[in-house]
C-alpha cells in the first residue's frame, strides 16, 4: 500500500481534533468552569436584590485542607522516586538513576511548584496534566587568542566545539642550523579568532491547563489512547526562533480559540474581565499551535504507529510529521473511574454541599436582618409616616391613637437552620473524610474522649487523603519519572556534574538502562515524626532490657 497523501493525513488529524474538542466541550468544559467558580466563591447566579448573597466556601476549604497533606507526603524530602534494579549488577546504576531524576525535577525544574499545581488541577478540575520534553539550546561564543605556539594551537583545535573564523601567522626570528647540519625552522606564532558552539540540553517539565489537553473520548488510559493533543498559543517570534518561516507562520497569526475559550476566560475574569490579549507587535501575535500524537498508518505498511504532528492555525496546517516512541504527558485524577482515562474530582463531591449551605446561610441572615429591622402594621391616617420611615435610635413616631403601629412578627428559623448546617457538614465529612478532628483540635469533640479514640478518628480522616496520594503515585507521578529517565538516557550525550548531598558527582545517563522498575517514594509508611520517635524509644527500652538480662 502506498504512503498516505499529506492532504488525506491532514484531514484525519483535523477530524480527530474536532471530535476530541466536541467531546470536551460537552462533557468536561462546563463542569470545570463550574468547579472553578465554586472554588473561587463566585455567585451562583440565583441571587436576588436586597437579599443576602453570601457564598459558603466548602470546595475551597476542602481542597486547601487536602493540599498540605499531599505536599507533605510527596515533598517532605527531595527523594520522589526510587528505581529498582533488574539484577545485582544494576544496583549501583539504579541508585545513580534515582538520584539524578530526583535532581532533575528539583534543580532543572521547579519541582514543588509543578507538583502543587498538578495536584490542585486534579483536585478541582478532574484532571491534572504535566508535559515533559527535552529542551536543547545552542549558544555561540566568539573568542580571540594571540601569540599561540603550535602546541597551544593544536590543543584549542582539538575541541570539537571550536571552529576557526580567522587566523594570522607570524614568524619570529630566523631559521637555525644545528652543529650536525640540521635546520630548525623559525618559530611561528598564531593569532586566531574562533567560534565556540556550545550545545546543552535539559529535561523541561511544565503544567498544562486542562482546557489545552485533548484525548480520545473512549480512551481507558493515556497509554491506550489513539489520539492525544496539546493545544496552546505561541507567538510568531517564538515559532520563528524555532526555525519556521516567518511568512508561513504569520498567515495563521491572530487571537486563537484557546485564548477565547470559556474556561480560559473564566479563569481570568476576576482580573481582567476575561478579555483576551492581542499585541500590536506583529511578531508577538498569537498563533494556535496543536501538538498531536496520533496512531495512524501514514507509511502504508498496514500497521498504525504513533506519530507526532505539529499544526498551526484553526485550519491545522501541518508543520511537522514524524514518528515518536513516547507520549510526553502524565495525567492525574484523584478518584479513579474504571475504564476511563479521566476520573472524578474532589470538588464535585462537595459542590452541592456548598450550594445548600450557602442557601441556608442566606436564609438565616435574611431572617436575622428582618428580625432586627422588622416590618410594621400602621393604621392609615393615624400615623405620621415620615416619623415611621426615619429609622434612628431614640426616634419618635407620632400617632393619633394608641396601638396604631404594631410590629409584624417574623418567624425565627435559626433553630431549624443550624441543625441543617451541621447535617451538611456531616455529609461533607462522609464524602471527603475531612472532619473537625482532622482540621484541628476541637475541644467539644475531645470532651470525654480517650487518646486512642482521637487517634482512630484522625487516622480515619487521613485514609482518603492517603488513598488520593497512592492514586497519584501509581498513575501520573510514576509516568512522569519514567518519562524523565527515558529522556535523559536518550538525549543526554555527555557527562554532567551535579551537586548531590554536598558532594559533586558525575552522572552519565548513556550507561543506564531506561527500563528500570519505578518505585514511587511517597512516604505513606513513615508515619508522623512523633510516632517514629515513640517507636524508637520503645526499641531502645527493649534493647536495654535484653542487655541487662544478658
Amino acid at each position: 500500500m502506498a504512503k498516505m497523501d499529506d492532504i488525506e493525513f491532514q484531514g484525519i488529524v483535523r477530524n480527530e481534533i474536532e471530535q476530541a474538542l466536541g467531546h470536551y466541550d460537552t462533557e468536561y468544559s462546563q463542569d470545570r468552569i463550574d468547579a472553578m467558580d465554586y472554588y473561587l466563591g463566585e455567585p451562583f447566579g440565583n441571587e436576588q436584590p436586597d437579599r443576602s448573597q453570601v457564598v459558603s466556601t466548602e470546595v475551597s476549604d476542602t481542597i486547601e485542607h487536602i493540599m498540605p497533606s499531599l505536599m507533605r507526603i510527596f515533598t517532605q524530602s527531595e527523594e520522589y522516586v526510587r528505581f529498582a534494579p533488574h539484577g545485582p549488577e544494576d544496583v549501583a546504576v539504579a541508585e545513580q538513576a534515582s538520584d539524578y531524576c530526583n535532581w532533575v525535577i528539583n534543580n532543572d525544574n521547579r519541582g514543588f511548584e509543578i507538583m502543587h499545581n498538578w495536584f490542585k488541577d486534579a483536585l478541582i478540575l478532574k484532571n491534572g496534566v504535566v508535559k515533559f520534553y527535552w529542551d536543547e539550546k545552542t549558544d555561540i561564543e566568539t573568542e580571540e587568542y594571540a601569540d599561540l605556539n603550535d602546541e597551544e594551537l593544536t590543543v584549542i583545535l582539538a575541541d570539537p566545539e571550536v571552529e576557526i573564523v580567522e587566523q594570522d601567522e607570524r614568524i619570529i626570528g630566523e631559521d637555525m642550523i644545528t652543529p650536525d647540519g640540521m635546520m630548525i625552522p623559525a618559530p611561528v606564532l598564531y593569532d586566531i579568532k574562533v567560534k565556540r558552539t556550545k550545545t546543552d540540553g535539559k529535561v523541561c517539565i511544565e503544567n498544562v491547563p486542562p482546557e489545552e489537553f485533548l484525548i480520545t473520548s473512549r480512551a481507558k488510559s493515556l497509554e491506550d489512547a489513539d489520539f492525544v493533543a496539546h493545544r496552546s498559543s505561541m507567538s510568531v517570534s517564538d515559532l520563528v526562533q524555532m526555525g519556521y518561516s516567518r511568512d508561513e507562520i504569520e498567515k495563521y497569526a491572530g487571537v486563537s480559540d484557546v485564548e477565547t475559550s470559556e474556561e480560559r476566560t473564566s479563569r481570568f475574569e476576576d482580573l481582567e474581565g476575561g478579555a483576551p490579549y492581542d499585541s500590536l507587535d506583529p511578531t508577538m501575535r498569537d498563533v494556535l499551535v496543536t501538538e498531536c500524537y496520533i496512531r495512524s498508518d501514514y507509511d502504508g505498511d498496514g500497521v498504525a504507529e504513533f506519530r507526532r504532528v505539529l499544526t498551526v492555525g484553526n485550519g491545522y496546517h501541518v508543520l511537522e510529521n514524524e514518528e515518536c516512541d513516547q507520549l510526553p504527558f502524565a495525567i492525574l485524577s484523584p478518584i479513579l473511574m474504571p475504564h476511563r482515562a479521566i476520573g472524578r474530582s474532589v470538588a464535585e463531591l462537595v459542590m452541592d454541599v456548598q450550594l445548600i449551605k450557602s442557601t441556608l446561610m442566606r436564609q438565616l441572615l435574611d431572617n436575622i436582618y428582618n428580625t432586627n429591622n422588622a416590618r410594621v402594621v400602621a393604621v392609615e391616617g393615624q400615623v405620621n409616616l415620615d416619623d415611621l420611615l426615619t429609622n434612628r435610635p431614640g426616634g419618635i413616631v407620632r400617632t393619633r391613637t394608641a396601638g396604631a403601629v404594631q410590629p409584624l412578627q417574623v418567624p425565627e428559623v435559626s433553630s431549624s437552620v443550624f441543625p441543617a448546617l451541621n447535617y451538611m457538614d456531616s455529609v461533607r465529612e462522609q464524602r471527603t473524610g475531612i472532619s473537625k478532628q482532622s482540621m484541628g483540635l476541637d475541644a467539644d469533640a475531645l470532651q470525654s474522649t480517650t487518646a486512642t479514640a482521637v487517634a482512630a478518628m484522625q487516622a480515619a480522616s487521613q485514609g482518603k487523603i492517603e488513598m488520593i496520594a497512592r492514586v497519584f503515585a501509581e498513575t501520573g507521578v510514576r509516568a512522569l519519572f519514567r518519562g524523565i529517565l527515558h529522556l535523559v538516557t536518550k538525549y543526554q550525550n555527555k557527562e554532567k556534574i551535579i551537586r548531590l548531598r554536598n558532594n559533586f558527582v558525575t552522572m552519565d545517563p548513556r550507561q543506564w538502562d531506561n527500563m528500570y522498575d519505578v518505585q514511587i517514594n511517597v512516604g505513606l509508611g513513615t508515619g508522623q515524626r512523633e510516632q517514629q520517635l515513640a517507636t524508637l524509644f520503645q526499641i531502645a527500652a527493649k534493647q536495654e532490657g535484653i542487655m541487662a538480662t544478658m
